[in-house]
């Protein structure tokens, strides 16, 4: 079978920075093929330049046979190729309707056909079991996990014959990914390619028929997923042998320093009731809109709250603002890093220090060479790959930049961390640095409140968990006492007896 697409030994360069060496593979029409690689690896460079928004430096590529280069996203698509990117595409102010059908409105005359273009976007919503999504508010009312759902349902209009993902499951949860297998399936069968880029490589094991391997801007390998184990796919993408995935530090649980007692949001979560202790990583699953990400939000000031308390070292502190939060020690990882996260066109160093400046001043003005001497320890401690502190974190990758919204929180030194999927777009050896540096927090008796749509990372890290379902915590039980089976069970609203 000749292939749909083929890539032979594309480059790409930017200024001195070469991102894309000598890259090269092929898909085959209904082949699912897994695109592999550490953060900085050149798969986002690669998949730029598939649809349409980078040109290639050299090299060819062929699309049905014929030479195919795209000269913009629209051209791309026209042409077949479909884009679902890891950072969200989304027009924030337009309605889900809307943005699902941009630029492929249905449409006679001249005028929109509003009422097709409805039922095409409920389409869309439904083939991914989300119709209950409404299609009239502005998407940025979702939450992110939501507008990935709409991401996704975007790139399902107009039928592809290439469709690229760039992680599309990094903000959903088991059941949502699931649901999103099923679909890749149906896409299967009807012949669309697809390319699956994931930092789960248990996803990619699952979904995809080959893979590639990216290093350094260079394939490095090609072969059957089925005939490929994971121990060998890491050593390939890191270049050496990661030994241990979760790794587990030592740590002594102390005294409570957050407690939410019927906490209560002016739409979620509806009840939480938790005590976080010193040196407790205390993880909370749950799907798409059950509350997680708003109990982390009320929790920190960041939303208004209906109802409930909130206590802080014992002391009653529900209305604190959120600067009031982080003086008291407290800091937040929001989910959304291009909106909430960081500031894209501010410098590394400004992102590293802001919440913190009085160890860089003097006389009152900040000192440029200790701020960048502190962004370059952090950069060095986290193995940022970067050009220096001030290179704008716009142009980071996305791995390297939820490092640096990371390391805002260890400047700051807070001592209650709340993370809302702190390793969301990050590859495999850089999730082994993360849980590694959550785990040596913990040990200094650091709190850690830890949101996270992937169960594996949860069971691996937690000393207990709660599961949110309908706006409301579970009980909080010691991790021992849950199976990813039991935790999915709790998040659909199924009686907790099944938990363990």
């Amino acid at each position: 079978m000749n292939p749909r697409l083929r890539i032979i030994n594309v480059r790409k360069s930017f200024g001195a920075t070469c991102a894309l060496k000598n890259v090269s593979f092929e898909v085959a029409p209904g082949e699912v093929h897994a695109l592999i690689g550490e953060n900085g690896a050149g798969k986002s460079t690669l998949m730029k330049i598939l649809s349409g928004a980078h040109l290639p430096d050299s090299g060819q590529i062929e699309l049905n046979g014929q030479a195919f280069i795209p000269l913009n996203p629209l051209h791309a698509k026209r042409s077949g190729v479909a884009m679902i990117y890891q950072e969200l595409m989304l027009a924030p102010h337009l309605s889900v309707e809307e943005n699902i059908l941009l630029g492929e409105e249905p449409a006679t005359l001249g005028w929109v056909n509003r009422v097709r273009r409805r039922d095409l976007a409920w389409q869309a919503l439904a083939e991914l079991q989300h119709e209950t999504i409404p299609l009239d508010v502005p998407v940025n009312t979702l939450t992110i996990a939501e507008q990935q759902i709409v991401e996704i349902a975007r790139s399902l209009i107009g039928e592809p014959k290439v469709l690229i993902m760039d992680e599309p499951t990094s903000s959903l949860t088991k059941v949502d990914t699931e649901n999103l297998f099923g679909v890749i399936d149906r896409l299967r069968r009807r012949g669309v390619s697809v390319i699956y880029i994931s930092h789960f490589l248990e996803e990619c094991q699952r979904i995809a028929d080959r893979f590639t391997v990216l290093r350094d801007g260079e394939s490095v390998a090609t072969g059957s997923m089925a005939a490929t184990n994971l121990h060998e796919i890491i050593t390939l993408m890191v270049g050496r042998e990661l030994s241990e995935i979760y790794p587990r530090t030592p740590h002594k649980i102390g005294e409570a320093v957050l407690e939410l007692r019927e906490l209560a949001g002016q739409t979620k979560p509806q009840a939480v009731n938790l005590k976080l202790r010193a040196g407790e990583i205390l993880g909370i699953a749950g799907l798409v809109g059950a509350g997680r990400t708003e109990t982390l939000r009320g929790s920190f000031g960041l939303d208004r709250l209906k109802s409930g308390a909130v206590l802080v070292r014992s002391v009653e502190a529900t209305n604190a603002t959120p600067s009031a939060r982080w003086r008291g020690g407290i800091g937040i990882l929001s989910e959304d890093r291009k909106e909430e996260g960081l500031m894209l066109n501010r410098s590394i160093a400004d992102n590293l220090t802001l919440t913190r400046y009085g160890p860089l001043t003097r006389w009152g003005f900040i000192q440029r060479s200790r701020q960048w001497h502190a962004a370059q320890d952090w950069m060095t401690l986290l193995e940022v790959r970067a050009q220096g502190p001030g290179q704008t974190v716009g142009e980071l990758s996305g791995g390297n930049q939820q490092k640096i919204a990371m390391g805002r929180l260890l400047h700051h030194e807070a001592t209650v961390l709340l993370l809302d999927e702190p390793t969301r777009g990050i590859d495999v050896g850089s999730k082994a640095q993360i849980y590694r540096l959550i785990g040596q927090l913990a040990s200094q008796g650091k709190a850690i409140l830890f949101v996270s749509s992937y169960l594996p990372e949860l069971m691996g890290m937690c000393d207990s968990i709660g599961v949110m379902c309908r706006g409301v915590l579970s009980e909080v039980r010691p991790v021992e006492e849950w199976t990813e089976s039991g935790i999915i069970a709790a998040a659909i609203g199924q009686s907790s007896s099944t938990s363990s």
